[in-house]
């Protein structure tokens, strides 16, 4: 078979060729390209570290700003009932003020009115101690035929009305 006479003629040349492929792409790929991409893989990862530290730098900065502005708020909260508990103070301190100003108002009014009551009660009973002295006197004078004095007629009405 000619095929296996030429093979140690060709197997040479293709061993030769082999090597000199290998030994261009292990030079060209090997030490030319791989080191540049594994130079950009490792700018790439510690690009991704970098991000990833500034990101948990960020995150801590934010943390702390928000418990800054939680306390902040407390106690603007805190101010703020302070603040509402004082003005709720202040009007009833004023509420009260007035109904105790109301209050005074109202009494003075209600002993102006007592008094004008005593004042009335003590007339009306005046009148009725004279209408009834007048009435006694009448009518002793037409069962008795007795004339009683004015005097003795109104002592009698007030012993009578002290007593009933």
């Amino acid at each position: 078979m000619p095929q296996i006479a030429q093979f140690a003629e060709t197997f040479s040349s293709q061993l030769f060729w082999l090597l000199v492929f290998f030994g261009f792409t292990f030079f060209v790929v090997g030490r030319g390209m791989v080191p540049r991409v594994m130079e950009t893989v490792s700018l790439r990862d510690k690009q991704i570290s970098d991000d990833l530290a500034a990101a948990q730098s960020a995150r801590h900065r934010a943390d702390e700003e928000e418990a800054a502005w939680r306390e902040r708020e407390n106690a603007n909260r805190a101010a703020a009932h302070e603040l509402i508990a004082k003005a709720k103070a202040d009007a009833a301190t004023r509420s009260g003020l007035k109904l105790a100003e109301a209050q005074e108002r109202l009494d003075a009014r209600l002993a102006e009115a007592e008094q004008r009551i005593d004042v009335a009660r003590t007339e009306a009973m005046t009148e009725v101690e004279a209408v009834a002295a007048d009435a006694t006197q009448d009518i002793v004078l037409r069962l008795a035929g007795v004339e009683v004095s004015r005097p003795v007629a109104t002592q009698a009405v007030k012993e009578s009305l002290a007593h009933g």
